[in-house]
């Protein structure tokens, strides 16, 4: 991998670190570069152009292509979480010692314009291993990264890559020691957004349960993980996905958890309708059945989101007919509010009488079923 240094970079040392280079030996297509520069000061960086856009350490625009370029920088703890970090990046800060604070070998690579990888850490080995593996003891100052490990381990386990002993080992100190526990909400939710759209979102919770994070994070998904795991394998949308490996937990369970990590409306909306509806339903169905479970899914005015639960109900095993259900609602649908107004029904009275037809002809589907 080469790259060109435009005139704004021309006389600076700027590399190409981290996933770009990893997915390269991977020969994995990717899009994102990011960049780091070694032995420049902000004062210099702002002259060439670019424009600070970092709080917590110095990370500029270019001032053509608006990609973004780090200063070299080392990390001390100084806290709980991955928010407890002192950052410090002047001109002195080496290569070497940016790389060394990344998370995982594999992710602690750098190549120059002219392509000459920067390796300090063994990445290319253990890339060639198939091997995750952290890169210092450092790796205990931050829980993200076990949730990142995770990630990573759901992305590549299907090229056969596994954690490293010595990382799992450190993974369940860290856990035993509490640190988990100080993880934000939010930052939990997106490492459990982006593994679930990841090629094997199995491996990421699978890690999280082995090395005892799970329970922390999520004690209620960690009773009952398997059934989950085995439902969620069938999907292939990361929301389906979600919603079939929480469908065992219950309608409070399931809130709470949503609630704990601000899980967007729409998923959490998704799931809760399919726990609803294994609680609502038994079969054979029963035409009030279907027509109360109908009614609390809004099924006459969202029909996309309700097609959404019944595909998440056909390939859940959940042992409902859903076809039969399916072909109830679509009956029910076909009875009109305006055919009932021709003949003269209105107010509480015409309600009445939709809701007497739409029984009737779900009453009829189940029949023919």
């Amino acid at each position: 991998m080469r790259f060109e240094l435009d005139e704004a970079l021309k006389g600076l040392e700027v590399y190409c670190v981290g996933g770009a280079v990893r997915d390269d030996l991977l020969g994995i297509a990717h899009d994102d570069r990011d960049w780091v520069i070694v032995g420049t000061t902000i004062d210099e960086m702002r002259q060439r152009g670019f424009r600070p856009v970092g709080r917590d350490f110095p990370v500029f625009l270019h001032p053509h292509t608006h990609e973004e370029y780090a200063l070299a920088r080392t990390e001390r703890k100084s806290g709980h979480g991955y928010t407890g970090f002192e950052v410090h990046a002047a001109p002195d800060v080496t290569l070497e010692e940016d790389l060394a604070r990344r998370d995982l070998t594999i992710n602690a690579m750098a190549q120059d314009s002219s392509g000459q990888r920067v390796d300090p850490f063994h990445g290319l080995e253990d890339c060639r291993a198939g091997i995750l593996r952290h890169v210092s003891g450092a790796f205990v100052e931050d829980p993200l990264r076990i949730l990142r490990t995770a990630r990573f381990l759901a992305r590549f386990r299907p090229r056969g890559f596994t954690v490293a002993d010595d990382t799992m080992t450190l993974m369940k100190a860290m856990v035993a020691e509490g640190e988990v526990s100080h993880l934000v909400a939010e930052r939990v939710w997106q490492e459990i957004e982006r593994a679930l759209s990841e090629s094997d979102p199995r491996a990421f919770f699978e890690l999280l349960q082995q090395c005892g994070a799970l329970n922390v994070l999520m004690p209620t998904l960690d009773e009952v993980l398997v059934e989950g795991l085995a439902r969620m394998s069938v999907a292939t949308a990361p929301m389906a996905r979600w919603a079939l490996l929480t469908a065992d937990l219950s309608i409070d369970a399931l809130t709470a958890l949503c609630e704990r990590y601000r899980v967007p409306g729409e998923w959490r909306d998704r799931a809760l309708m399919v726990v609803r509806s294994r609680a609502m339903f038994s079969a054979p169905f029963e035409a009030e059945q279907v027509l109360a479970w109908a009614q609390v899914m809004d099924a006459w005015r969202r029909q996309s989101r309700l097609d959404d639960v019944l595909d998440m109900l056909a390939i859940g095993d959940f042992g409902l007919p859903v076809t039969v259900l399916e072909h109830a609602i679509d009956q029910a649908r076909m009875i009109s509010p305006q055919s009932l107004m021709a003949q003269g029904y209105q107010g509480a009275e015409l309600g009445r009488m939709i809701e007497i037809e739409r029984l009737r002809a779900i009453e009829h589907a189940l029949a023919q079923a």
